[in-house]
């Protein structure tokens, strides 16, 4: 399956080296390894390949050497760098890793000017479409989440277990290697939470209350979760919104297949998901900035999703599963932007219509062909 990434990839390693990054299992060796490129890949988990690194002996006649959890090496980023400063020709680096590599991505400097990065997430509609459908790629990122193994294998019962066994090692194995933390079993209570409010406004003083812990520690460990690619906030808006917008986030999964709070809350964690991985690959692919926001005021009024690149509300976005009455409240939030694109995201069939500048869509097809 072709990943959107790979020509980007492809063509910055002609000059940099490229950083890539991402949940586990969610395709990182797979990509790097179907470039089209001849390759020598190393895993620094690996004792073997270990002393490869160290002693500089990979394959030169390859085109790229994709070095795979080198963030775990001591001093990987002075190490690379002098790698590339001194060799500076082919092969170029392919640096594969998860949480330490993206906390690297965003406030490293060793190696300015030397690299691009790239956040990998599991499948988007835009990928799988072409393998069964836009239709049934959502479908089945609906049930199974869009993370490549159980995504194509396309089974429940295969799908709960192998969920079971990647939280299990992204917790036990990932985290430790991340941060000490000396309540991992109160982190994975956070986990369960969570899973069953996804799409609800979370309180941090309520997570901490249930878990007999400070909100500061709830903070730190949501900031952690974020780290190893489990969750992502989404924030309210706030710039130029009469009356002042409530601030807590909503808290939605990479893995739609974990959400455990009701189909409503799984459709919208599958669109989030969607959502934030099209707008990281526009980050990535040009530099601009971007987010994903909700709407939502004092009275209750509510949108599900608001699109904003380079500081530019894009999509105004509420997502249903078969009501095709238009939602008044994105009437209401739509007076506060110019040209902004509003979209009411069907899940069942429905026929395309327009009410005033408001367009009532059937979501799969929207996803496949979203563009900023």
């Amino acid at each position: 399956m072709k990943r959107l990434l790979e020509n980007f990839i492809k063509k910055d390693l002609s000059g940099k080296m490229v950083l890539l990054s991402g949940a586990r299992q969610v395709g990182k060796t797979t990509l790097s390894k179907q470039l089209g490129l001849s390759y020598d890949y190393l895993n620094f988990d690996s004792s073997d390949d270990r002393k490869i690194i160290h002693k500089k002996t990979w394959n030169r006649d390859a085109q790229i050497i994709i070095l795979d959890e080198i963030h775990k090496m001591k001093k990987w980023k002075s190490w690379i760098k002098g790698v590339f400063d001194t060799e500076k020709k082919p092969p170029n680096f392919l640096l594969t890793g998860s949480a330490r590599l993206d906390i690297y991505r965003k406030g490293g400097d060793s190696l300015a000017g030397r690299h691009f990065s790239y956040r990998l997430h599991p499948l988007t509609i835009k990928e799988a479409a072409p393998l069964c459908g836009a239709k049934e790629a959502f479908d089945r990122i609906l049930r199974m989440g869009g993370f490549p193994e159980p995504f194509l294998k396309n089974d429940h019962t295969y799908a709960k277990r192998w969920r079971r066994r990647h939280l299990d090692i992204v917790l036990r194995q990932d985290l430790i290697d991340l941060e000490r933390i000396n309540d991992l079993k109160s982190v994975e209570i956070l986990v369960d939470l969570l899973k069953e409010r996804v799409g609800s406004l979370v309180s941090y003083s309520s997570l901490a209350e249930d878990l007999q812990t400070s909100v500061p520690t709830i903070k730190h460990w949501l900031q952690i979760l974020e780290n190893l690619y489990v969750i992502f906030p989404v924030r309210p808006y706030h710039k130029n919104i009469a009356r002042s917008l409530l601030k807590e986030p909503k808290y939605y999964f990479y893995d739609t297949g974990a959400v455990e709070s009701g189909e409503g809350a799984r459709l919208e964690n599958a669109v989030a998901s969607v959502l934030k991985a099209e707008l990281h690959f526009l980050e990535d692919t040009t530099g601009s900035r971007v987010n994903l926001c909700y709407l939502r005021d004092k009275e209750k009024r509510e949108v599900d999703f608001l699109t904003v690149v380079d500081k530019k509300p894009v999509h105004l976005i509420e997502v249903k599963k078969s009501d095709d009455n238009f939602s008044p409240h994105l009437f209401h939030f739509s007076r506060y932007f110019k040209n902004i694109a509003c979209y009411q995201l069907v899940y069942h069939a429905v026929r395309p219509k327009t009410k005033n500048n408001v367009r009532l869509l059937p979501l799969p097809e929207f996803l496949e062909a979203i563009s900023f």
